[in-house]
């Protein structure tokens, strides 16, 4: 396999990994089909060291208040995972692949992120994990998928099924109040709670559905583009190194998984 692109496949499935950029999957293809936008921003890139907006880049942990790049002013956004050079781990086969890279700058801790793919006919499953090699720290993780709304020729635009539990309230600057509001109607840019996990269904009528699934509470759907729509199972809301922290420590790592399954249609 080679380290600029890692190519797995069952049966008519066709997965592509790219560890140089950020280890995202720059394609799923069902049947010949693209099913995730294409371009060097898009596909899907795993959010770690943190997920979505944390506000105007600051986290504390303890009584250190630590400063990251504001790549998203006035916030800094998405984790820095996804800028990252990932390395291909030994041990992959043709239906699953493994990847690290070291935390580093502008992150200020240290420790290793892996993550995992393992695909098969009708799925995928992303694990991601965390570990520090020192002091503990807040973290987060989650994945980023933007699929394409209308991917089949002369087919239909997707329609989105889920039941979530409350939908934490946006504030104008884009982040939760930390009020729960009763889920409104989209278009969204919108962190949801799901208290039994994750389980939103993206159809494309008489082609696919597939399934979003994942133990995490939360999801974050984000429609508000002609071209896609995105959903992100991630271990915790917008903001939350400091709304809702969850340490990694030596003993603790912290870990997370989805699922995408899929069936045809018609």
């Amino acid at each position: 396999m080679s380290s600029e692109e890692v190519r797995l496949s069952a049966g008519d499935v066709e997965l592509t990994v790219a560890p140089v950029n950020g280890c995202r999957i720059s394609s799923l293809r069902i049947a010949g089909t693209e099913l995730l936008r294409q371009g060097e921003r898009y596909g899907c890139f795993p959010m770690v060291p943190f997920c979505g907006r944390t506000s105007d880049g600051r986290f504390r942990n303890g009584a250190i208040v630590h400063q990251l790049p504001l790549n998203s002013p006035p916030h800094a956004i998405h984790g820095t995972g996804r800028d990252s050079v990932w390395r291909l781990a030994p041990g992959s086969t043709p239906t699953t692949a493994a990847f690290t890279y070291d935390l580093a700058e502008p992150w200020p801790y240290t420790g290793r992120v892996t993550q995992i793919f393992e695909l098969a006919e009708d799925s995928l499953t992303l694990r991601l994990g965390v570990e520090t090699y020192g002091d503990s720290f807040p973290a987060q993780a989650g994945w980023h998928p933007w699929f394409l709304r209308n991917p089949f020729p002369d087919g239909k635009d997707a329609q989105l099924t889920f039941t979530p539990d409350w939908q934490e309230e946006r504030g104008d600057d884009h982040l939760p109040t930390g009020r729960r509001i009763g889920p409104t109607p989209g278009p969204w840019d919108d962190c949801f709670g799901m208290t039994g996990g994750v389980d939103v269904a993206i159809t494309w009528p008489e082609r696919l559905e597939l399934k979003v699934t994942s133990r995490a509470p939360w999801v974050v759907v984000y429609d508000e583009q002609p071209e896609a729509v995105c959903v992100e199972p991630q271990s915790g809301p917008p903001n939350g190194l400091n709304t809702d922290p969850r340490l990694v420590t030596p003993i603790d790592p912290l870990e997370m998984s989805a699922t995408w399954t899929w069936r045809r249609l018609g």
